[in-house]
């Protein structure tokens, strides 16, 4: 089935990079952390500041009289000459930027999976609707069958009511399938982004789902998910930020040296300086001061020990997130892999009951048309038939969403794109 606005799940998928709202805010955030990395990077180089003191001047001192105005040009150079928290704040500033890298491959992987699963949701409730339409087309025929039979007197008026009653009950079913159509049309236009307005158009997928082989080796299969899935990669770098945190803080129990040159421009003679009592203390010209100091907080108050406390314990909560995340791999695959491989023995199965439902439903039908058989035999019939095929429609759309928690799981999300890596990195 195509129509003007099918698209493919490849489509879907880059769609969804370009143009989903969660990723264009994850990209932002990408570029708030380029500004964080500067904050914690500003700690070593120099800060200047410049001023420009301007007044009146006026009354008696020392023989003088009368008014002045004035205006000194003032300077402020520091610099940092030595400082604990310089090496972890530089590192701490670059792993800010590597952790909202790993955020925005986060927000990748979780709205491509989104992406996929409305596509796979939408592909099965169009292909059960079909079934459940095929179903009662079925039935249908049955009805205008028993009715000519009816009016040629070669059967009771309860034949037809049970063939009208069972044609009916599949109303709720197809009205059913579609709704969910119609709801996984609409996650998947959010997923891509699409505008929603009021003469939108909901995408319509292209394709039927089908179980593609999967090759499951377990152990490669982990040793690789522990190197390139981004939610493991993003957990290490949090417990990198918070160990570099608690260095930062633990600075604070080492000395500091400061250095500073400050100077001032008087472009005037004769102005005195902010409390000075005598000629000796006022400006007599443009002058460069240096100075070099340091501090050391040599008792702790409990200000930087309590900080310490609350940093460490963050690292290590974030450490034990890790370890989890990284020993629930292996877990996740196996469940996964053993879910496949009974999804793949159950659509088996179902396909060669099918196949007997199908031959046995037909036999069934031609039979009933010629009053052979009951129409008790003939719904039960009918509804084997509609229930294997649906519950081998069923095992197929288990399979892809299996497949796509395999994908998931094992951090192959970024395989759907050539241009991922330019994006996110």
């Amino acid at each position: 089935m195509r129509t003007s606005d099918a698209i493919t799940l490849e489509t879907v998928l880059q769609t969804t990079l370009k143009k989903n709202p969660a990723l264009q805010e994850a990209k932002a955030g990408l570029e708030q952390a380029a500004g964080q990395r500067l904050v914690f990077r500003s700690i070593v180089w120099p800060r200047a500041e410049v001023g420009v003191p301007a007044g009146v001047q006026a009354g008696h001192r020392a023989g003088e009289s009368g008014v002045k105005g004035f205006a000194i040009g003032r300077g402020w150079l520091t610099q940092t000459l030595f400082d604990m928290a310089v090496p972890p704040s530089l590192r701490r500033g670059d792993v800010e930027v590597l952790i909202a890298q790993q955020q925005l491959n986060v927000a990748v992987v979780e709205q491509l999976h989104q992406a996929r699963l409305a596509f796979y949701a939408a592909l099965y409730n169009r292909s059960l609707g079909s079934i459940r339409e095929e179903q009662r087309q079925r039935l249908e025929e049955n009805v205008a069958t028993q009715k000519n039979r009816y009016e040629a007197g070669l059967t009771d008026r309860s034949a037809l009511t049970s063939a009208t009653v069972q044609a009916r009950e599949l109303d709720s079913q197809i009205e059913s399938s579609q709704r969910a159509y119609a709801e996984a049309r609409l996650q998947l236009a959010e997923v891509m982004g699409r505008d929603l307005g009021q003469k939108a158009t909901l995408p319509e997928p292209e394709g039927d789902l089908k179980i593609a082989p999967v090759i499951l080796d377990l152990d490669s299969e982990t040793a690789a998910a522990l190197e390139r899935r981004a939610d493991l990669k993003l957990a290490r770098l949090l417990v990198r930020a918070a160990n570099e945190d608690q260095r930062i803080i633990e600075a604070g129990y080492y000395p500091a040296a400061v250095g500073s040159v400050t100077g001032d421009y008087v472009p005037v003679t004769g102005i005195h300086r902010a409390g000075s009592t005598s000629k000796t203390q006022d400006f007599i010209g443009s002058e460069i001061i240096e100075r070099a100091g340091y501090t050391w907080h040599v008792v702790d108050s409990g200000k930087v020990g309590g900080a310490t406390l609350r940093a460490r314990a963050t690292r290590e909560v974030n450490e034990l997130t890790c370890r989890k995340l990284e020993a629930n791999v292996r877990r996740e695959l196996l469940g996964i892999a053993n879910n496949l491989k009974a999804i793949e023995g159950r659509e088996r199965s179902l396909a060669a009951a099918e196949a007997a439902a199908q031959d046995s439903a037909r036999v069934v039908q031609q039979n009933v048309a010629q009053g052979l058989v009951s129409q008790l035999e003939y719904r039960l019939t009918q509804n084997g038939f509609l229930e294997t095929e649906s519950g081998r429609l069923d095992a197929i759309y288990q399979h892809n969403l299996a497949v796509a928690e395999w994908d998931r799981a094992t951090g192959r999300y970024f395989q759907f794109s050539e241009d991922t890596a330019q994006n996110v990195h």
